[in-house]
């Protein structure tokens, strides 16, 4: 009897539903116990057997045979004076791997050529450097643009729409001072009142759009990319030409740019659902975009 035809402690066939193919087929209890984990995550905590069972929506008789043998292998521990399970040692050493060998960028930018091909507009990716924010990646859409745009080049904070979405996500104490150094350059000085109105208007809306802001006649939208643990988010835009950019195009590349950073935001481990945008758009059912190699 092969892998695929072992039966479960339930009796249920390894194989998970009808496969048409070898490839399809997969072990139906490995993937009951991924369950019974991502319960034990989801609570944030240490749990009790019926939490569990609640969780994953499977019997506690059933959870309870899966949890001793993630117990034996590290994957659980349970509290010898409580009782509760939570993610075990083993767990932690996995996670711990995986976090070491991410590349956020080069998982992030996997994306950026389908968001291209999807809005014809130019798209780029950026990080937070010591300066503000530092283009990583830029690729080219199908409209002009009167700008060519170099790898490295710092953003200003206020006045671009990648920066406005670090500066609505990151501390103060991060961008406070690259303001202050950036400010001497910035034509129009703004108050406090219209720094929180901007950070509100990001959180409203999940993305920054601002336009000529730092090229004249090029339009921007865009949105954060968020991390794991502590990590700093990744931001990406779309730049598109201001004469293009009618009420219409900008709803249609606003959804796909929000339904592309979903996308980004869980492949690089973020598991908090995001807020829905409240402006009255309806994010395009684009589905998990298709990665592409850049």
């Amino acid at each position: 009897m092969d892998d695929h035809q072992h039966a479960d402690d339930d009796g249920a066939e390894e194989s998970s539903g009808p496969s048409p193919s070898p490839s399809r087929q997969g072990i139906q209890s490995v993937e009951i116990a991924m369950t019974v984990l991502l319960a034990l995550e989801q609570n944030a905590g240490p749990a009790s057997l019926t939490q569990v069972a609640a969780l994953s929506g499977m019997q506690p008789s059933k959870v309870h045979r899966y949890l001793v043998s993630l117990s034996r292998v590290g994957l659980v521990s349970q509290s010898p004076s409580s009782g509760l399970y939570d993610l075990g040692p083993a767990m932690r050493r996995l996670g711990a791997e995986a976090l070491r060998r991410m590349d956020e960028v080069g998982l992030a930018s996997e994306y950026l050529p389908g968001l291209r091909d999807r809005t014809k507009h130019a798209v780029n990716l950026a990080v937070w450097g010591d300066h503000g924010p530092v283009i990583v990646r830029w690729d080219y859409g199908s409209y002009a643009l009167p700008i060519t745009v170099r790898v490295g080049a710092t953003l200003p904070v206020l006045a671009s729409s990648v920066g406005r979405v670090y500066l609505t996500h990151l501390p103060k104490t991060l961008t406070d001072p690259v303001i202050r150094a950036q400010d001497a350059t910035f034509e129009q000085r703004l108050t406090d009142e219209d720094i929180e109105g901007i950070k509100a208007g990001v959180r409203r809306d999940g993305v920054a759009i601002t336009s000529g802001g730092v090229i004249p006649g090029v339009t921007s939208v865009a949105a954060p990319v968020f991390t794991t643990g502590q990590s700093l988010p990744l931001a990406v835009a779309i730049a598109l030409p201001a004469r293009a950019a009618t009420q219409a195009v900008l709803r249609t590349v606003t959804a796909e740019l929000l339904e592309t950073t979903k996308a980004m935001s869980v492949e690089l481990g973020h598991h908090a659902p995001e807020p829905a945008a409240s402006t009255g758009r309806t994010p395009a059912k684009t589905g998990r975009p298709a990665k592409h190699r850049p």
